[in-house]
């Protein structure tokens, strides 16, 4: 297995035994009895997820949704021990940029389908043929159906390595970049590993962290102040999650796994809080099918684990948080509403040529704003042609 290099063909066909189990938990689901005043601040509300959860047990239509992945070229290979899954989707323009899109947690390869088409095909969706691409979107070794993997050490850098070997695998010797979330980690540890095979990187939901630099601070601007208690909010208040699954990734994945109400809370609660404000409810924000779908994902891969453990790996990776010579690969930044990153601060590691803020769309920007986020990687990568 460590040495196969073989890429092969893959087709999701999730047992129907799976369907009817997830059925079968949520209909034996005991539920957690509602705070009279409580509201999202506390966690998932029970008086939404059950109405969430009613749905994905009798309404939504996995077979549905699972052939629309199947209508995509899928793929598996081996690298680095572990067998990676990835949508390889090519353009009928020869000539168009290979482009690696990477999401995050907790996402998956579903984040991307709105942009499949407007990137390979911009003729069709009001582009120019200059703008196609050919698309490359990975499952996360450990997450989705590049999961679960038993060994520990998958670090980002190592993630970024076998990315860099998947699009050597596939003949790609320069090529685009795009992610966010946790993308926006592994993407700039890409540019650092292939300098000379990256042409570009575009990133969104990015996190940058205070350089502890006086001036730096002192030329704040009022808006950068206010992502700056935003980042702080986060830490102090939101990132239960993180800190959960960065050090005891183990203990909560026993519920995680055996629990389909539990994955639900877990995930629908990041696309409540990390979304576009303006949205009162995670599916305001994105398509509920498409949430579900993202949830299935994680649900019927029994993932739950290995994508927890990501965390674990990156909070005890020296690498990751140790000084970093600054990047000389092209980077864009694309700042949404619920997004917490400072240029000045960004600029310290990567060479940033590009900078927009949008007023629209949060975290998960291919899901809540394509449209925002497909025009502005067209621009990007025009930008280096």
């Amino acid at each position: 297995m460590e040495n196969n290099t073989d890429i092969r063909i893959f087709r999701i066909d999730i047992p129907q035994a799976d369907l009817d189990d997830l059925r079968s938990r949520i209909a034996r689901t005991r539920w957690a009895a509602e705070l009279t005043g409580a509201g999202w601040e506390r966690g998932a509300p029970a008086s939404y997820l059950r109405e969430l959860a009613d749905y994905w047990a009798s309404s939504y239509d996995w077979r549905k949704h699972e052939a629309e992945l199947n209508s995509y070229p899928q793929f598996v290979t081996t690298i680095d021990g572990e067998d990676v899954h990835f949508l390889h989707v090519r353009s009928a323009v020869e000539s168009a940029t290979p482009l690696l899109l990477v999401h995050g947690w907790p996402g998956s390869v579903v984040e991307f389908l709105d942009l499949i088409g407007p990137l390979t095909d911009p003729v069709a969706h009001g582009g120019d043929e200059a703008d196609a691409f050919h698309v490359v979107i990975p499952s996360h070794p450990g997450h989705g159906f590049s999961g679960p993997i038993s060994k520990t050490g998958w670090n980002d850098g190592r993630t970024a390595a076998a990315f860099a070997q998947l699009m050597d695998r596939l003949g790609y010797d320069r090529y685009a970049a795009q992610g966010g979330d946790v993308g926006a980690f592994i993407l700039p540890a890409l540019g650092r590993i292939a300098p000379d095979k990256v042409i570009g990187i575009h990133l969104n939901a990015h996190v940058t962290f205070p350089t502890g630099d006086p001036e730096d601070m002192a030329a704040l601007t009022e808006s950068e102040h206010e992502r700056l208690a935003a980042f702080k909010d986060f830490q102090d208040d939101k990132s239960a999650y993180m800190q959960i699954q960065g050090t005891r990734p183990l203990t909560v994945s026993y519920g995680l796994m055996d629990s389909p109400i539990a994955q639900l809370a877990w995930i629908t609660e990041k696309f409540k809080d990390w979304t576009d404000p303006a949205a009162e409810l995670p599916d305001d924000a994105v398509d509920r099918d498409r949430l579900l779908t993202n949830i299935s994902i994680y649900w019927f891969t029994r993932t739950a684990l290995s994508s927890a453990n990501s965390y674990y790996e990156r909070f005890h990776d020296a690498s990751a948080w140790a000084p970093k010579e600054r990047s000389t690969v092209p980077t864009a930044v694309a700042v949404f509403t619920t997004d917490v990153a400072i240029r000045r601060f960004g600029e310290k590691t990567d060479t940033i040529v590009r900078w927009t803020e949008f007023e629209r769309g949060g975290h998960f920007a291919a899901m809540e704003a394509p449209d925002l986020l497909l025009g502005d990687v067209r621009e990007f990568f025009r930008s280096l042609r």
